[in-house]
């Protein structure tokens, strides 16, 4: 029988996609499953979308792969992803590789690249966003590990990428775990997206009283422009639904305890031990644990609110306004963070590259990565993405309709965390001097931790406690 180009291990909803993917571009695919009832109906369903290889046992599904032989795996994220490997392996020799599809931690990617290295094995950490209806049509991919690994399987996975203007989604990212690493940071952009994207919904409701079929007629009309995007798009869907057995809005009979999976909680605890300020991201992390936190919130109903109150002419405008303003902020926090990785990990990823495989196939795709590509084109060592006279001349247009939007929703009591931090952030970054200085000055009070001065080179330390002198550290 006729060995096949490349197979898949881990048949649910997403690894059966792919699988049909590669597929449907003309690769004979080994196919496997733990539980051979999957194997079985992915052949019986849509064995007519190509040519499929069958394999009831790891050893049967390894031995049907031309050499070198390249295994795909979906499996969930941890120790079941390690036992894949490990039984996978046994059966592998030298030049042979595996490419783990799913959500690993980047950590465990660069664990299990090095470990595989050492065997003569390659391992291609891939990121894949888009859901299962990018896995069937189009992801974008997210390939880490070893140049050469990516030579041999490149061209699978750039044949079953989204294209956009001719070209795949997908580029090797870097080294050992940089792809999963860009997936994480993707993941997190997307919590914040869909945090602020929540906001706006929730304020121009509760402020203006509108329906959320009137408000799905609102983004339907943002995504025609500067805010054209997936989520956008899926936003207005989804509030335009009526529930079935209810006959109410479908946002309306909803629980409204957001879930989550980890990524975004891995991006903030990357970010804090790299040392980068993704707040908006954290606020979306953190926004999804409230939600969860039903007790909590019941106890606090009685909790007064204000009485103040805000103009609301032009709400509606002034934020979508400060929407725009908000994501630029989310995005170029999360390429600060891939930034900061390509220095300590020793990637060298090139920003401008993630921009356009992020603009089709993956969840936050959207119209202005364009614009975040030509950014980093002008400018690869660009400190900020709000440096990028583009951005701040967006940022600028915005800034007083977002300014309305955080004072308007504070005076009526609507929580605009997303929106909230990520004004803080740009009023940061844009001020001369931060009261960071008094931070430190009570640092050095309290702790001797020292500091630095504003008008001579050099690390101090004042005397607190005695007659106050200053003396060099």
């Amino acid at each position: 029988m006729e060995k096949a180009d490349i197979g898949v291990t881990g048949l649910a909803t997403m690894g059966r996609n792919l699988a049909r993917n590669l597929a449907r571009h003309g690769f004979t695919v080994a196919v496997h499953n733990r539980t051979g009832a999957r194997t079985e109906q992915l052949v019986r369903e849509h064995g007519d979308e190509g040519a499929f290889r069958p394999a009831a046992t790891i050893e049967e599904f390894v031995g049907s792969l031309e050499r070198p032989r390249r295994a795909i795996i979906m499996v969930k994220a941890g120790e079941p992803t390690d036992a894949v490997i490990e039984e996978l392996t046994s059966h592998m020799e030298a030049g042979d590789m595996i490419v783990d599809g799913g959500n690993a931690h980047f950590q465990d990617t660069r664990r299990r690249e090095a470990a595989l290295r050492e065997r003569g094995l390659h391992y291609v950490g891939a990121g894949i966003s888009g859901g299962e209806e990018g896995a069937l049509n189009g992801p974008s991919i997210m390939p880490g590990g070893e140049a050469e690994a990516y030579k041999a399987v490149g061209p699978q996975l750039e044949a079953i990428a989204a294209k956009v203007d001719g070209a795949p989604c997908c580029v090797h990212v870097g080294p050992d775990g940089a792809g999963h690493f860009v997936k994480m940071v993707h993941n997190g952009i997307e919590y914040a997206d869909m945090q602020l994207i929540a906001e706006s919904y929730d304020l121009l409701r509760q402020a203006l009283g509108l329906t959320p079929a009137q408000l799905a007629e609102i983004f339907r009309e943002w995504n025609s422009g500067d805010l054209e995007s997936y989520l956008i798009e899926i936003t207005a869907e989804v509030l335009g639904h009526t529930d079935a057995a209810t006959g109410r809005p479908f946002v309306d009979v909803v629980v409204d305890q957001a879930e989550q999976k980890g990524t975004g909680r891995w991006t903030v605890q990357s970010a804090l031990d790299l040392g980068v300020p993704v707040t908006g991201i954290a606020e979306a992390v953190f926004a999804r644990s409230l939600s969860g936190h039903p007790e909590q919130r019941e106890a606090a109903r009685a909790l007064p609110g204000p009485h103040g109150s805000s103009s609301l002419e032009d709400l509606a405008e002034d934020v979508r306004r400060a929407l725009y303003a908000s994501k630029i902020v989310a995005y170029a926090q999360g390429f600060d963070q891939i930034a900061a990785a390509n220095g300590e990990y020793g990637w060298d990823i090139d920003l401008g590259a993630m921009a356009e495989i992020w603009r089709g196939g993956c969840i936050i795709r959207a119209r202005f990565l364009d614009r975040i590509k030509e950014a980093y084109e002008a400018d690869p060592a660009l400190p900020t993405l709000l440096a990028d006279p583009t951005f701040t001349e967006a940022l600028a247009d915005a800034q007083d309709s977002w300014r309305r939007v955080v004072a308007t929703a504070a005076a009526i009591g609507v929580p605009t965390p997303g929106f909230s931090s990520a004004l803080a952030y740009y009023d940061a970054l844009r001020r001369e001097r931060l009261p960071a200085a008094l931070v430190q000055g009570l640092r050095d009070f309290f702790g001797a931790h020292t500091y630095q001065r504003a008008d001579r080179e050099g690390t101090f330390h004042t005397d607190w406690s005695g007659d106050r002198t200053e003396e060099q550290a």
